[in-house]
């Protein structure tokens, strides 16, 4: 491992703390590296966790100076976990009495433009959060999270997937990500590092553990979720996610089936069909241009038997025993059955 280099700053964005940036650009080039993804950036560990320069940049710059509000509601996930997902369903909720069905920005716009995200643009802008939208979206860890969100009464609502699944989602969008000049890393290399830990906002399972144990301590101020589970039951957790982040919905809405509208809405099958996720282009990350369609993958549980050997799957098992099952829910994931759908 070698020293890790903070990428510069976009000329399109405005540098808000720049004597901060320069005092933790400069931490930065001191933390360990690891460039075996060979994606855009390389990946450097900080607080436990392996995390992109500019993201680390960004994470470090929320923990001293991002003010959290009280009626804030975090999006928090490790990457590739049902992420696109649960900004779509959360989006479509909070923002059901001024667009519906026909109306949604949703139809032309990516969630993750509708939702910002924390662990990317902090410190770019004064404020990033959109108008009258109370949501921001994180992959950061739990103890990486700024104090005042940690402190506040403000809410977090958070989603994981069975790692192999998880695993299989990131290698295939990291694939997508290297760039033309540089050989993408084979599947057994990548395997290698994400059961080492080292992977995007990993180790996964301490991302999972941190989340999971706050919200034994702090129910009323974390939902912890289940992709899985949520797929079996998409309308029973909609309603369960409206209660719990302030916004639940009226008999009435029932009645008239908005709960099952903004089902079909952000289901898979809807939201890879619309335009702006099959042509659309999101943000930049340096020079390269990321296509929205790279975030549609299909989203099935037990999907991983198609890229995994058994002895991968039972590798990557073991560590969930070890790491997750003592808690009660890493055993779900174990021998999980196949091909049930988003």
């Amino acid at each position: 491992m070698g020293q890790c280099q903070s990428s510069n700053v976009p000329n399109d964005q405005e540098v808000v703390y720049p004597e901060a940036e320069d005092r933790i650009r400069g931490i930065i080039s001191t933390l360990p590296i690891e460039n075996g993804w060979g994606v855009i950036e390389p990946l450097c560990l900080y607080q436990g966790f392996w995390c992109p320069p500019s993201m680390t940049e960004c994470i470090m710059l929320g923990q001293e100076f991002f003010k959290a509000e009280p009626n804030d509601i975090f999006v928090c996930s490790p990457p590739k976990s049902g992420t696109t997902w649960i900004k779509a369903l959360t989006f479509a909720i909070v923002t059901r009495t001024c667009c519906d069905r026909s109306t949604s920005p949703l139809l032309f716009k990516m969630p993750h433009e509708c939702v910002p995200a924390l662990h990317r643009s902090f410190g770019k802008k004064p404020d990033i959060r959109e108008p009258g939208l109370p949501l921001i979206a994180t992959h950061r860890p739990y103890a990486s999270l700024p104090k005042s969100v940690l402190h506040s009464d403000c809410k977090i609502v958070y989603i994981c997937r069975d790692p192999k699944d998880a695993f299989v989602s990131l290698f295939h969008f990291a694939a997508k990500l290297t760039p033309e000049e540089i050989e993408p890393i084979s599947l057994e290399a990548a395997f290698d590092l994400y059961c080492e830990g080292k992977s995007y906002f990993g180790p996964f399972w301490d991302h999972i553990l941190g989340y999971w144990r706050a919200s034994l301590e702090r129910p009323g101020k974390i939902l912890f979720l289940k992709y899985e589970d949520m797929l079996k039951d998409t309308a029973f957790y909609v309603k369960k996610l409206a209660e719990f982040m302030g916004y639940p919905f009226s008999l009435e809405e029932e009645k008239e089936g908005v709960v099952q509208k903004i089902v079909e809405l952000c289901s898979f099958e809807f939201m890879s069909n619309l335009e702006v996720n099959k042509n659309g282009m999101l943000f930049p990350i340096r020079n390269y241009q990321v296509r929205n369609k790279d975030f549609s993958q299909r989203g099935k549980v037990g999907d991983w038997r198609n890229d995994l050997t058994p002895e991968m799957a039972e590798r990557l098992d073991r560590i969930i025993e070890q790491k997750l099952s003592a808690l009660g829910f890493g055993r779900k994931w174990l021998n999980a059955k196949p091909a049930l759908e988003e």
